[in-house]
């Protein structure tokens, strides 16, 4: 399914003749998951396999708070093997999206329940 790593990404899911594609034409696509057509974001890093060098998953990174000061949320890993389909405008993937987290109260909200006891 994949091939060695050459300054390129290369593999078989679409033709038989195998397409290439760039680290950056990959990034430029959406990343769709098939369940329910979210819209995931891109890709911003890949993971390789040190060994064989071939692409293990994809990754993209949480969003930032105050630019990235204040950290990110988590970065969501998908493995290659979810990828579905890789076509001219997206990426259909067929992982899981975790539940999102429970937000924390803003400053704000603290000082009202502080002020009201």
């Amino acid at each position: 399914m994949h091939q060695a790593f050459v300054g390129r990404i290369q593999w078989n899911k679409e033709t038989k003749g195998g397409e290439r594609m760039t680290f950056r034409e990959l990034c430029a696509k959406e990343i769709v998951q098939l369940q329910n057509g979210a819209c995931l974001g891109r890709a911003d890093d890949l993971e390789l396999d040190p060994e064989t060098a071939q692409v293990q998953s994809l990754l993209l990174f949480g969003q930032p708070h105050l630019f990235g000061l204040l950290g990110r949320d988590e970065t969501l890993t998908i493995p290659w093997s979810e990828i579905e389909k890789i076509g001219l405008d997206a990426v259909l993937v067929r992982t899981n999206i975790p539940p999102p987290a429970p937000k924390k109260p803003s400053l704000w909200q603290k000082l009202r329940q502080w002020w009201n006891g």
